[in-house]
């Protein structure tokens, strides 16, 4: 949709900025983690398997030898996990400069979180909300904070299906994907509009990777074909999610993708195209009362 003029060679110091990432193991979460880290800042990699957390920080370690890098352990697809992660999260760090929420998962076969959410809505969107709302007030204290919601093309194709959003009626795979996608973009520009009446200076962004080559298409019948063949590299994919959580240039509430001439599919970061439905603040309004009422999380209400 836009013209891209940021690129990775233009990103600032980040010496003495906290910056955490969901889903920071592998895919954009990690090529994003190797940017921030290169450029100084301490990292928070939030993951569900420790383990692969642990390899991944060796990967990263490998090409920048100083990376601070800190890793804790949070399950999105589980409220007292994310809840038990926040509260660690307030009680080791008295600052958090940017919230990147990446991580996220595409087309399961039906499957429910541990609180009883159907996989996609309830990871994707459910947990990221969850979490931002436990640790809005740690990015107060920073001078630029920055949140940044990833979410995707397919928000295009997404309906947010009232009485079925948890798959309580019926399920299939690919709708429901576009569905927590969808739920992602309003959520970041509901919040944007939220902190702003506030008065917070936390600037909200979110971005699409375009159509990268991640273990997201594990579930797919066929996805391994169409990497080789369609995507870009995820090292494309995490730029512009990183242009929005640390360029001058970005604009508070805006949505950043590859500009690429054909659906945003490959490219450098630059604006992207957003559904006027993601600016609907009636539909914004239900989601934020749902996702409430969902998560036992209320903030920003007044």
């Amino acid at each position: 949709m836009g013209k891209s003029t940021w690129r990775p060679e233009m990103m600032a110091d980040l010496t003495g900025k906290t910056i955490l990432v969901t889903g920071a193991n592998s895919g954009i979460g990690l090529e994003a983690v190797k940017l921030f880290a290169g450029k100084g800042a301490e990292v928070i990699m939030a993951c569900r398997n420790v383990d692969k957390a642990k390899a991944a920080a060796e990967a990263v370690k490998a090409m920048v030898a100083d990376a601070r890098l800190v890793i804790m352990a949070l399950d999105l697809a589980d409220l007292a996990s994310v809840k038990a992660f926040s509260e660690a999260v307030k009680q080791r760090f008295s600052r958090l400069d940017v919230l990147l929420n990446n991580a996220g998962l595409m087309a399961p076969p039906l499957q429910r979180t541990r609180d009883g959410f159907e996989m996609q809505f309830g990871t994707n969107h459910l947990g990221h909300f969850a979490l931002t709302g436990q640790l809005v007030e740690l990015l107060e204290f920073a001078s630029d904070p920055r949140i940044v919601q990833i979410s995707s093309l397919a928000h295009r194709g997404g309906k947010l299906m009232w009485g079925n959003l948890n798959a309580e009626k019926n399920y299939s795979r690919w709708p429901f994907y576009c569905q927590s996608k969808l739920a992602n973009l309003i959520f970041a520009r509901d919040l944007q509009r939220r902190l702003q009446a506030s008065g917070s200076n936390i600037r909200v962004m979110a971005a699409h990777p375009g159509y990268s080559a991640t273990h997201l298409q594990d579930t797919v019948p066929g996805g391994g074909l169409f990497n080789k063949i369609m995507a870009q590299s995820a090292q494309m994919g995490c730029l512009p999610g990183v242009m929005a959580a640390t360029s001058d240039a970005v604009e508070a509430g805006g949505y950043y993708g590859p500009e690429g001439k054909v659906m945003e599919l490959r490219g450098y970061p630059a604006p992207a195209f957003a559904r006027k439905i993601t600016d609907n603040q009636a539909v914004a309004q239900r989601l934020w009362e749902e996702s409430e009422r969902l998560t036992g999380v209320h903030y920003l209400n007044d």
